[in-house]
């Protein structure tokens, strides 16, 4: 198991790498161009790269500190310190989720801004924003050592939440593609396809782990890893169709 712990370990440290080394040539390319936008998917991928590096620090806490109540992965217990409520909030996940919720809604905030949706539907708004202040919410408060259901509940909300805001960021970006001539445009939309289907994969895989944990495969799957790596290929995919050749024009 502790192996396993520790391939996965290194796995997510290889992919902080890659992201950090992303987040910096975005971060240029906004430094160069000042790009309202640019600045948007910085921190949607900012978010997302702390996404990993909450899920790295709870493995890295696992393998090779001396906290004794979390040994046990599965079940670990809560002596009820101050230090107790964030370690196990950060082994259960719970930042993890949270940084992911903040991505996504900064992904909203980007979808109204790029498709220049000043109507957008209100009611849309106020769904997005009171969902994910629950989601933050039931992740920072809502917790109990060792319990499955509300582990399920803590990965079901940013899930929902995900495909609240992606599947109408792909749509939109899907119609623009098809009706644009502009070659440039064209790659750019596209490459926010590859983003949203990257992100949305990234839930997607996590459930296909989880259902063949619970069918008896070993901790971290296959599956496991694709959805990290879904994670950088959206962010490679929207860095070079749409920030680099954007950074060009603007």
């Amino acid at each position: 198991m502790v192996e396993l712990i520790f391939i996965a370990w290194v796995y997510e440290l290889v992919i902080l790498i890659l992201m950090s080394l992303l987040l910096i040539l975005i971060f240029r390319k906004y430094l160069e161009k000042k790009h309202q936008l640019t600045l948007n998917l910085f921190f949607i991928f900012l978010c997302f790269t702390f996404g990993i590096f909450f899920s790295w620090i709870s493995k890295l806490l696992v393998i090779f500190s001396d906290i004794q109540y979390i040994k046990d992965i599965y079940t670990p217990t809560d002596p009820g310190t101050l230090e107790s409520w964030f370690v196990l909030r950060i082994i259960d996940f719970r930042f993890a989720f949270i940084a992911v919720t903040i991505a996504i809604y900064f992904s909203y905030v980007f979808k109204v801004k790029i498709f220049q949706e000043e109507g957008a539907n209100p009611i849309h708004r106020i769904i997005v924003i009171t969902f994910g202040i629950w989601t933050i919410f039931f992740n920072l408060f809502i917790y109990a050592a060792g319990s499955q259901l509300l582990m399920a509940l803590a990965f079901f909300f940013p899930f929902v939440y995900m495909s609240m805001v992606y599947f109408p960021f792909m749509k939109c970006s899907i119609n623009s593609c098809l009706e644009t001539d502009d070659i440039v445009f064209k790659r750019a939309f596209l490459s926010l396809i590859i983003m949203c289907v990257g992100f949305l994969a990234i839930f997607f895989l996590f459930t296909v782990d989880r259902v063949l944990i619970l069918l008896g495969s070993p901790r971290f799957t296959l599956f496991y890893f694709l959805a990290w790596a879904s994670a950088l290929i959206s962010m490679i995919g929207a860095y070079l169709g749409y920030i680099k050749p954007k950074s060009k024009e603007t």
